[in-house]
């Protein structure tokens, strides 16, 4: 079910893996997504399992509706409105309050800054990469407070540069805001690295302390991909602060 963990200082990390839900084929068992057409009873249900195995209360977990952006949102506790605002990022001071973000191939950023008390989850696929919604999450960090140099970055299971196949004119497109992100597949046609890209623009934010999950969506049967599935389910990652 937690696929990956971590705690620096009471700043807590942690991905999901595809097992222990609910749900039925072709988003078997641990779909934690409400968009992808699985049944809303079964989704509700498993993300009240995730919240349960981190110690948390299902209803102090934030969603976003993601849309491949670069708008980040300031919450202090669940949305009050019945439709979630369209936003890739968001950031909170609240202790206790978990931020969590939907996947199944982009790259889930996880940020925290335990002195400042503010941590921060992105959705970073290539559209929103490009966009800059990682260096917008870190700004919006530090309107409340933080320091990137003593932000903590994790990143979760997403797919590779040697398997994320795009056009020659996609990944020039892309290497043209982020050099790091131009790769090349196993099999030499042209790809880009999400996760390198997204760990290039940390490091040029001040953020030292970061670490990359080696998963590769696509090549785990542990993890869902929409890239290697189509329909599927969706992993998430959650921050919070003790």
């Amino acid at each position: 079910m937690i696929g990956q963990r971590d705690t620096v200082s009471g700043a807590h990390f942690a991905f999901t893996d595809r097992w222990g839900g609910v749900s039925a084929a072709p988003y078997e068992e641990l779909n934690l997504g409400g968009a992808v057409g699985d049944a809303a009873e079964s989704v509700l249900t498993n993300r009240a399992l995730a919240a349960k195995s981190l110690g948390l209360e299902a209803d102090r977990v934030v969603w976003m509706n993601q849309v491949h952006g670069n708008d980040v949102a300031e919450v202090d506790g669940p949305w009050t409105t019945r439709i979630t605002p369209p936003v890739d990022g968001l950031v909170t001071a609240t202790r206790g309050l978990a931020l969590a973000v939907l996947t199944a191939d982009c790259v889930p950023v996880l940020l925290a800054d335990p002195v400042a008390g503010v941590v921060a989850a992105a959705h970073a696929g290539r559209p929103g990469m490009v966009a800059g919604i990682v260096p917008a999450a870190i700004d919006a960090m530090k309107s409340l407070g933080a320091e990137p140099s003593r932000i903590v970055a994790r990143t979760g299971p997403a797919v590779c540069g040697a398997c994320y196949e795009v056009p020659e004119a996609m990944r020039a497109e892309v290497s043209a805001v982020e050099p790091a992100a131009y790769a090349e597949t196993s099999w030499g046609t042209p790809s880009v690295d999400v996760s390198a890209g997204v760990h290039a623009q940390l490091e040029r934010l001040g953020v030292r302390d970061r670490v990359q999950s080696p998963v590769c969506t696509l090549e785990s049967e542990d993890h869902f991909s929409y890239r290697r599935d189509r329909t599927t389910g969706r992993l998430a990652g959650y921050v919070w602060l003790d």
